[in-house]
């Protein structure tokens, strides 16, 4: 098969969809890899380091989509790369399609089958494609909001762990998942006091008894997120429904009764965002203001670490990238049910559930699609 990787258009997003060595690994199964030239540069992967690996260097992504079988990206493809996707090209990335109806229709129009890594499942019940991104953004959030505590970015001025004599910060996480776990751990570690918020008891049990007395765990409802929101410094929006639109937790109202200079970063913000007053940023203005609290809401939070981010990726999507172009995409699919959960649309039909139920758009079984 042949693989194309183009570089990602995105504003200041510096990841890659296949490392050099993951080029390698699909040359020594047989498989022709086209990168486009400079894909790399941002995180020093460079041209020279993909030829020695065995691809071939093209100067365009016009090239790259014109002559790839499959697309093996990073970020959701953007408008001008919808148009270039051809009948039957496999496209292989996150995709985060419920709160995005646009990118979903210029997907459905290519007639390209488009498979998701966020939707890609595990044997025992994972996400195994997205859980090294949000490890990434779980704990970049934490880094983030001490950041926008500091009075020249709007916060409260006040240092995450405090210093002895003052006290530390309330850190709330709305999300016990692999995200609201790494965001605990990075808080706790600077001495914050933190709470971790989830409607899953076992998850609750399970944080409990690794972390102890260091964490604080509730359960959610609407009174214990108002309350222990309300009073909190920096809140951190970890939740996840696979493919779906993120549920918005935190009220508009809620955050205008929150202390002045408080935060909110959005981790959730790729699925729509968990809280009503968050809408999506960039790396280049990564915060506003509103109703005196600081939001952090860029959608590609991991892009700021991008080297780390790009090994991290590639180590958990190469075995899938090298099974679709091994076997096809479609038998690649009927032998294992966790990468058909990642068929999100397969020529003009949408078929993955969450999505149809957030976009209003019919769909139909990914099984049965490719049985038929």
């Amino acid at each position: 098969m042949r693989i194309g990787v183009p570089k990602e258009i995105k504003v200041h997003e510096y990841r890659v969809g296949m490392t050099p060595a993951a080029v390698r690994e699909a040359e020594h199964h047989g498989h022709e890899v086209l990168v486009q030239s400079e894909a790399g540069l941002g995180i020093g992967l460079y041209d020279e380091d993909y030829r020695a690996a065995g691809a071939t260097i093209v100067d365009s992504a016009e090239e790259i989509f014109a002559r790839a079988d499959m697309i093996v990206k990073v970020k959701e493809p953007q408008p001008g790369e919808w148009k270039m996707l051809r009948e039957n090209q496999i496209l292989f990335t996150y995709l985060h399609l419920a709160p995005d109806p646009e990118q979903a229709r210029g997907l459905l129009d290519s007639g390209c089958i488009a498979i998701a890594y966020e939707t890609v499942t595990d044997s025992r019940g994972g996400l195994p494609l997205l859980a090294p991104m949000s490890e990434v953004a779980g704990r970049m959030s934490i880094q983030a909001g001490a950041h926008c505590l500091e009075i020249a970015q709007g916060g409260r001025g006040q240092l995450l762990g405090g210093v002895p004599g003052v006290p530390a910060a309330k850190v709330v996480i709305l999300g016990g998942g692999v995200s609201g776990t790494n965001a605990a751990r990075m808080a706790m570690g600077l001495e914050a006091h933190v709470t971790v918020i989830d409607l899953n008891l076992h998850r609750l049990y399970e944080l409990d008894t690794r972390f102890g007395a260091s964490l604080n765990t509730i359960y959610s409802t609407v009174d214990s997120i108002e309350e222990h929101v309300l009073g909190a410094d920096l809140v951190v929006g970890a939740v996840l429904v696979p493919g779906a639109a993120a549920p918005k937790l935190v009220s508009e109202a809620m955050v205008k009764q929150m202390k002045k200079g408080s935060v909110l970063v959005d981790i959730a913000i790729d699925q729509g965002g968990c809280f009503a007053t968050s809408h999506a940023t960039t790396h280049a203005e990564p915060t506003y203001v509103k109703h005196d609290v600081v939001h952090y809401c860029v959608a590609n939070m991991p892009g700021a670490v991008a080297r780390t981010s790009t090994f991290a990726l590639n180590n958990a999507t190469l075995p899938f990238t090298l099974a679709l172009a091994d076997k096809g995409y479609r038998q690649a699919m009927l032998d294992n049910p966790h990468l058909l959960a990642g068929l999100n649309i397969h020529k003009g039909e949408l078929t993955y559930r969450a999505v149809s139920d957030a976009l209003g758009v019919p769909w139909r079984d990914a099984g049965s699609v490719l049985a038929a």
